[in-house]
């Protein structure tokens, strides 16, 4: 490994569009990202949460049918802060996880930021606006919301194409086998590399204290940003909400 990848931290996110538990996280994903931007690069691996719900069963939170999955949200809201419509759940519920898996690999397809940006739209439609990101329809509608972002180099005619022609399809299906391979069960789960270090994994909602504990064991030589204003941060991000904004403001108190 050269010595460019010797400063570097190496992350992969496995997570699902639909996992609330991954949206609770997002204050700590964001700061983190933003704090350790000059020194780790990551991917995301989607995990297929929900293939249908006839063979879908979640025995660590008890729930096997789209209305037990409300309680589910409403407990991530409570615990992280982060807003929840769990009411979808009861009134318009995603029958699979599948359909928004293969449209992230798509928009994916054409840049890392196409596809994380769109990752970020596709949570922001169904856990706050209640948005079904089952249907087809949403999902462009997401995608065309995509194409007007000046930052994001994104083409709508190229994602419905690889949405159509299996292109999409054959990169989740990857990602399915990634996930199997590595027998990851729980969601988020995600994986730190350093070299000369064995990988560590951080497992479901975790306050950042634990992530900068981490990262002190995986790579203490590395010093995260801390000098930075609110401002600067809403800048860096363009949209944000108000439980994220406290997670950085907590850091001056």
């Amino acid at each position: 490994m050269n010595d460019v990848l010797a400063d570097r931290v190496e992350i992969t996110y496995y997570t699902d569009p639909l996992c609330c538990w991954s949206w609770a996280l997002e204050p700590q994903w964001r700061r983190f990202r933003f704090e350790f931007k000059e020194h780790i690069s990551w991917r995301y691996c989607m995990g297929g949460l929900i293939p249908a719900w006839s063979n879908f069963i979640d025995p660590l939170h008890s729930v096997n049918r789209p209305a037990q999955m409300g309680p589910l949200w409403m407990e991530a809201a409570h615990l992280s802060g982060m807003p929840l419509k769990n009411t979808i759940w009861a009134f318009n519920p995603p029958a699979s996880s599948y359909p928004a898996c293969i449209a992230v690999k798509c928009a994916e397809n054409q840049s890392h930021l196409a596809g994380e940006t769109y990752l970020r739209l596709l949570r922001e439609a169904v856990m706050i606006k209640g948005e079904n990101i089952a249907l087809l329809e949403t999902l462009e509608s997401i995608a065309e919301s995509l194409e007007k972002f000046s930052a994001v180099q994104f083409n709508l005619k190229q994602f419905n194409r690889d949405m159509e022609n299996g292109v999409g399809k054959e990169k989740f299906r990857s990602d399915l086998n990634e996930v199997r391979t590595k027998n990851i069960k729980r969601f988020p789960s995600i994986i730190f590399r350093s070299q000369g270090i064995d990988p560590l994994l951080l497992k479901g909602y975790r306050p950042y204290v634990v992530w900068l504990d981490l990262m002190n064991k995986l790579a203490p030589h590395i010093k995260r940003n801390e000098h930075y204003s609110p401002e600067e941060y809403k800048s860096y991000w363009g949209t944000i909400l108000e439980r994220e904004l406290l997670e950085i403001e907590q850091r001056l108190s």
